[in-house]
């Protein structure tokens, strides 16, 4: 009899159980060795049937700027800097042209910054930003961004100059582009006029460089209009895009309203709508009408010297004239002014002879010169001559309202 423990004897359905079992708990040994090889002891608990989950890792803070690598950025547009599971601790954007940065503002809570000054065509920008993630790790990126080249750059110039403070209820507004424009519908929607009393207006492209804006009827006097053209960025078309923005202020003075009639070779004077004076006129002769229809006064000067030359009489040529005219108020580009004519007198009240022009005695040309000014208006009838067109300076008026809109690239 050998000594020691007994000896277990199990049938063959025990011993089946028992080799069951123990390899049950061999698979749960390796599944919390595994565990605690990759998340740690702690892990093991969370593994277990029923226990509360671990919380998920917290994320590393994600740094985002606007365009850094991508499409060149419109300069109209600021640089954006923003972070995702973070907190901006710091920005900087260096002007690779000038070597110095760029002031910027940081949102409350640090979650963006953006720039405060405008950006240039044709530039680069180094940017730089740190953050602090929820994680507490500090996070730093760069990159550049560039802005767009243009081919050209459209200046717009004004009519009325920004000078020309006071202007009559005819004038209309002009913007004169140094470059073609072919987006006009993107030019439109940069230019915005602001009428106080309200009043509505709308634009009309004489060409594709320059726009006219109008009202429906003339002018209320008294009315300040506010001309913004924010045209900086705008891409224009074809390459072109704005050069920069400007703005202007006009008044309108007192509405004064000349009605030149042809017929009576009359013209009555209107002030605020009350006739005020009736002077006897010549008009354009039979070979040389005046054009009918709303005329703007566009300049003023004391004397000028007129020369047929200049619309193809030149000297030797019947009818060839030139010399030094007084009062002179220009009416249209085509030659046409309301001017003092001493040789006229006799004809004046009576018959039609001038080349054009409008012509007074020195005394009327005197009261007339001194009451209007820029863009008050001279309404010419029953000239014989055709109506004055919409491109000859400020033929705006001729143009009906409904015609009017249709010029414009939004209607």
């Amino acid at each position: 009899m050998n000594g020691g423990a007994p000896a277990l004897h199990l049938s063959g359905d025990a011993r089946r159980r028992v080799s069951v079992a123990l390899g049950a708990i061999s698979v749960v040994i390796a599944v919390l060795a595994l565990i605690t090889a990759t998340r740690g002891p702690a892990a093991i608990s969370s593994a277990l049937p029923g226990a509360t989950p671990a919380a998920p890792p917290k994320p590393v803070a994600a740094i985002a700027i606007t365009s850094a690598g991508a499409a060149p950025l419109n300069p109209a547009v600021p640089v954006s800097v923003e972070v995702a599971h973070g907190t901006l601790q710091s920005v900087q954007v260096i002007d690779s042209k000038t070597g110095k940065p760029l002031a910027g503002e940081m949102a409350a809570g640090g979650a963006s910054w953006h720039t405060t000054v405008g950006l240039s065509y044709a530039d680069s920008y180094q940017v730089s930003a740190t953050a602090v993630g929820s994680d507490g790790q500090i996070v730093h990126q760069s990159g550049t961004v560039a802005t767009v080249k243009p081919a050209v750059q459209a200046y717009p110039s004004f009519i009325p100059a920004p000078g020309q403070s006071s202007v009559g209820v005819g004038q209309p507004l002009v913007v004169k582009f140094d470059h073609p424009v072919s987006d006009k519908a993107a030019a439109e929607r940069a230019l915005k006029v602001t009428t106080s009393p309200e009043q509505t207006g709308s634009w009309y492209w004489i060409s594709p460089s320059e726009v006219h804006y109008r009202a429906a009827t003339y002018w209320k006097p008294g009315t300040t209009i506010l001309l913004n053209a924010n045209m900086f960025g705008v891409d224009l078309g074809k390459g072109t895009f704005g050069q920069t923005n400007r703005s202007e202020t006009i008044h309108v003075h007192d509405s004064w309203l000349a009605k030149a009639d042809g017929k009576s070779e009359t013209m009555q004077i209107f002030h605020n709508g009350s006739l005020v004076n009736t002077m006897p006129i010549s008009l354009g002769s039979p070979g040389h009408p005046s054009h009918s229809g709303p005329h703007v006064i566009s300049d003023k000067q004391p004397s000028i010297i007129m020369d047929s030359c200049t619309y193809g009489v030149c000297q030797g040529d019947p009818g060839y004239y030139k010399e030094k005219v007084d009062l002179d108020e220009r009416i249209s580009n085509d030659g046409e002014f309301v001017h003092a004519a001493p040789w006229s007198v006799g004809q004046q009240g009576s018959d039609n002879v001038s080349h054009g022009c409008v012509n007074l005695s020195p005394t009327n040309a005197q009261w007339f010169f001194d009451h209007f000014n820029v863009g008050d208006v001279v309404e010419i009838t029953n000239s014989g001559g055709p109506t004055l067109p919409v491109y000859d300076t400020y033929g705006d008026w001729a143009v009906s309202w409904d015609q009017w809109q249709n010029g414009s690239a939004l209607n």
